[in-house]
Order: structure tokens, then C-alpha cells, then sequence
């Protein structure tokens, strides 16, 4: 068991880059095995991402550490060029935003 600042050298934040929100999509650049050497937890956070584009939030849980340790990571692997972090899409009001239709849905789940 390594503890969360080990892993991310101390560090609580990812250094330069853009901000990782929790709902920032991340995508492996890097589909194979190639890229540059990674350490065990880099390694494994990269083999999540792999297997298809994820939001940082599922990504944590995943690898069941912690968000911080999550992002520190994850700045790591964009600057080593095997990830993209693209910021989240806009939610695009619409039928499901719509304030009277989530009121309806939720009087009739209390009805249940």
C-alpha cells in the first residue's frame, strides 16, 4: 500500500496545464502498450483510459483513489503527450433541463 502523496511526489495539484473538472473527458493518445515509461500508478491510470474515453470522476472511482491523486495523475500523463483531457461538454437546454418536467418526475417518484 502506497500512500496518495507518495504516489503524486507531494504534490496536491497537476502542475501547468489546463484544469481537470470532474466531468473533463480523458482519451488515451497512446492506444498500445508504446508511449514513454511510466511508473505502476501511471501506468495503471493509463490502462483505464484505455479502454475507451471516461470522465475524471469515473476514472477515480475506477482506480478507487483518490479525485486529487486522480488529477495529479493525470496532469502527469498530459504532459507525457498519452492522454487528452478535453473540458466537459455544455449542457444544451432541452426536454431534459426542463425545470416543469423534473418537478413532474419527481412528484410522481414520491408517489411511488
Amino acid at each position: 500500500m502506497v500512500r496518495p502523496y507518495a504516489v503524486t511526489h507531494g504534490r496536491t495539484r497537476p502542475s501547468g496545464g489546463p484544469a481537470i473538472d470532474l466531468m473533463s473527458q480523458v482519451t488515451a493518445l497512446w492506444p498500445d502498450d508504446g508511449g514513454p515509461a511510466l511508473d505502476h500508478a501511471r501506468s495503471s491510470l493509463l490502462d483505464l483510459v484505455r479502454r475507451g474515453p471516461r470522465p475524471v470522476v469515473e476514472l477515480a472511482a475506477d482506480a478507487d483513489l483518490p479525485l486529487t491523486v486522480v488529477r495529479v495523475l493525470l496532469g502527469d500523463l498530459v504532459a507525457a503527450g498519452v492522454v487528452r483531457v478535453d473540458e466537459p461538454r455544455p449542457v444544451v437546454a432541452g426536454p431534459a433541463t426542463d425545470p416543469e418536467l423534473l418537478r413532474e418526475i419527481a412528484d410522481r417518484l414520491r408517489e411511488l
